[in-house]
C-alpha cells in the first residue's frame, strides 16, 4: 500500500505538472480561494447587553434582527450559544405551537449565519461559543441525580453575561450533547430515521461545517509566510475549532474510530445507541390541531414551567416524527443506472447528508496532513476511511467515490483516498507505487490494467469505479495525453475485470449480481468514452 508522501512538492496540482501530489506534501487549506474580509468585533455596550439578557430570560426571542454595521457589535458567547440551541430545539422547530415559535428558531439560525458572514469565526469567538460542556449522563438520560443549575455546569462564569434560562443551561445543546461528534452522529441518524428532525438538524450541521471550514481557512491564512519548519504547537491552526473537536480532553482511547463512526452513522440500532437523541422525546411531534383536546399548559421558561413539551409522563398529544410513513422499498430491478442513484443517496440520508459527510472527511484529512500530533497520522486516517467505505453496498460506494462526489475533497485528498481503497481490493499482481502521488505512468502501470483480488462482481466493479475516478481526477487537474500505452492499459483492465467477475449465485442473489454487472459495464463504458475524448 502506498504511503503518504513527505516531499516538499506543491500541494496544489495544476496543468503542466505531471502528477497530483500527496495531501501531506504541503500545508493545505480547506479553501483554495482567498479568505473573505471580516468585520472587526467589539462587545455590546452594557445597557444593550443587559437588554439582550433580559430579552432571552423573559422568553421574548422573536422579532427582526438589525443589520450588521462596521464595526459590528457582537453579543456575548452565551447569547450566540443560546441562538444555536434555539435554532434546533424541538420547542421552536418540530414541536412549535405557533408561527411565532417557528420564527424564533429560524431567526436564531439566520443570526448565526450573519455573524459568520460578517464577523467571521475568529472575531466571532466561535471557539468559545461552540463549546460543549455535557452534564453527567444520568442527568441527561433521566436519572435520579439532582438537576444542576446553569452556573454549576456552564464553563463561562461571568455572571453579567449568564442567561438565567434552562435553554441556556442544562437544556442547551451544549449541555445535552456529549460532544460535537454526538451531534454529528445523531444528525446523520435523523437523516435516515427521522426526516422531519433532519430538516432542522441539517441546517445547523451545515452551519457548523461552514464555520469549521471558515475557521481553518482564516487561521491557515495567518500561517502563510511563516517558516516552512513551523512547529506544530506554534501553528495558528492549532487553535482551530475542528482541531479542538478531534483532540478534546477527556475523549477515550479510540477517539478517531468514534469520529469516523459519527460521520458514517446510518440509523442502525448500534448507531443510535452510540449517538442517541439530544433531547428526550426529541423525535416526537405535536399532533395536528383537532386530533387532541388537551389543555395546553402555559410555558414559563423563567420558572422552569415547560408546559406539556417536556412532560415525561403524558405524551398523548405527541406522535413519532415519521409516524404513518414507511421508507421507499429498494427497486425491484436494476435496468438503469439512473434509477438506482436516488436510492443510494437515501442509504446515506440523502444528497445533503452525503455532501456533509464528505466535507467532514475532507476536514479530517486536512487536519491530519497539517497537525498529525493533534489527531492522527494521515496514513492511519486513510486506513480508517477504508474500513468504513470498503464494504459499503456498491451503489453507496459509487455515491461516495465517484469523481463528482469527491469534488467535496481537495484533489490530493481525493486521489489519496481512492488509491488507498484500490490497494485494499486490487489484484495482488498489481505493482503498487511506493507513494500516493498520482501520475499517468502510475495510472497506466499500477491501476488501469488490473482486476480485483476476488472473483466478486461487486469488487471488480469497485475497482473499475476507483480507476475511473483516478482517470478523471488526473485528466482534470494535470491533463492526460493519449498514448498506445494508455489505450492498452485501459483495454486490458476492462477485459481482465469482466473476465474475473464470475456469476456464482442463483435465486434472489442472481438479481443483485445482474445489478452489479450493470455497474461494472457502465463504468467500463465511461472509461472508454473518457479515453476517446482524450484521443480526439
Amino acid at each position: 500500500m502506498p504511503s503518504p508522501a513527505s516531499s516538499g512538492e506543491s500541494f496544489h496540482s495544476a496543468k503542466g505538472s505531471d502528477s497530483i501530489a500527496s495531501l501531506s506534501s504541503g500545508r493545505p487549506s480547506i479553501h483554495e480561494h482567498s479568505v473573505p474580509f471580516y468585520h472587526e468585533a467589539k462587545p455590546l455596550p452594557y445597557e444593550l447587553r443587559e437588554h439582550c439578557v433580559i430579552y432571552f430570560e423573559e422568553g421574548l426571542s422573536s422579532g427582526k434582527t438589525a443589520s450588521l454595521q462596521r464595526p459590528s457589535f457582537l453579543p456575548s458567547p452565551q447569547v450566540l450559544a443560546l441562538a444555536a440551541t434555539l435554532s434546533v430545539h424541538p420547542i421552536f422547530t418540530t414541536r412549535a405551537k405557533s408561527d411565532d415559535q417557528l420564527q424564533v428558531g429560524n431567526s436564531a439560525l439566520r443570526y448565526l449565519r450573519l455573524v459568520l458572514k460578517h464577523v467571521g469565526p475568529v472575531n466571532g469567538n466561535l471557539r468559545d461559543v461552540f463549546t460543549f460542556w455535557s452534564i453527567d449522563l444520568s442527568s441527561r438520560r433521566g436519572g435520579g441525580k439532582r438537576r444542576r443549575t446553569t452556573d454549576e455546569v456552564s464553563p463561562i462564569k461571568d455572571s453579567l453575561d449568564n442567561i438565567n434560562s434552562d435553554l441556556a443551561g442544562t437544556e442547551s445543546l451544549w449541555a445535552r450533547s456529549e460532544d460535537f461528534w454526538q451531534v454529528v452522529g445523531w444528525a446523520f441518524n435523523c437523516s435516515i430515521l427521522h426526516k422531519r428532525r433532519w430538516d432542522r438538524w441539517v441546517l445547523l450541521l451545515e452551519h457548523f461545517v461552514d464555520s469549521l471550514e471558515a475557521d481553518w481557512a482564516q487561521r491557515a491564512s495567518e500561517a502563510v509566510g511563516m517558516s516552512e519548519q513551523l512547529n506544530e504547537d506554534e501553528d495558528p491552526r492549532k487553535m482551530c475549532l475542528v482541531t479542538h473537536y478531534v483532540s478534546a480532553d477527556g475523549v477515550s482511547n479510540g477517539k478517531e474510530r468514534r469520529v469516523l463512526r459519527a460521520i458514517f452513522a446510518n440509523g442502525t440500532t448500534k448507531s443510535v445507541s452510540e449517538f442517541p437523541e439530544v433531547w428526550k422525546n426529541e423525535t416526537k411531534e405535536r399532533k395536528k390541531e383537532g386530533d387532541v383536546k388537551k389543555l395546553e399548559a402555559k410555558i414559563d421558561i423563567e420558572s422552569g414551567n415547560w408546559g406539556d413539551y417536556m412532560d415525561d409522563d403524558d405524551n398523548s398529544d405527541l406522535q413519532d416524527s415519521d409516524s404513518g410513513k414507511t421508507s421507499s422499498p429498494p427497486p425491484k430491478n436494476a435496468k438503469s443506472l439512473v434509477s438506482s442513484i436516488p436510492n443510494a443517496a437515501a442509504d446515506l440520508g440523502g444528497v445533503e447528508a452525503v455532501a456533509l459527510r464528505l466535507r467532514l472527511l475532507s476536514l479530517l484529512s486536512t487536519v491530519s496532513a497539517t497537525l498529525p500530533k493533534s489527531f492522527i497520522q494521515l496514513g492511519s486516517l486513510y486506513d480508517l476511511f477504508v474500513e468504513h467505505i470498503r464494504h459499503l453496498p456498491l451503489r453507496t460506494f459509487f455515491l461516495l467515490m465517484s469523481h463528482a462526489s469527491l469534488r467535496h475533497l481537495h484533489s490530493s485528498a481525493a486521489s489519496s483516498l481512492t488509491q488507498y481503497l484500490l490497494c485494499s481490493i486490487i489484484s495482488a499482481s498489481a505493482s503498487l507505487p511506493a507513494k500516493d502521488e498520482l501520475s499517468q505512468t502510475v495510472l497506466e502501470q499500477s491501476y488501469l490494467p488490473f482486476p480485483a483480488n476476488t472473483t466478486s462482481i461487486a469488487d471488480n466493479a469497485k475497482v473499475s469505479l476507483c480507476v475511473e475516478t483516478l482517470l478523471r481526477l488526473l485528466n482534470e487537474h494535470v491533463g492526460l495525453v493519449w498514448t498506445k500505452e494508455l489505450q492498452h492499459a485501459v483495454d486490458r483492465g476492462i477485459s481482465e475485470r469482466e473476465g474475473k467477475a464470475k456469476k456464482v449465485s442463483k435465486g434472489a442473489r442472481k438479481a443483485a449480481e445482474a445489478e452489479e454487472r450493470m455497474w461494472l459495464r457502465s463504468s467500463a463504458t465511461r472509461i472508454k468514452t473518457a479515453v476517446e475524448m482524450i484521443k480526439s
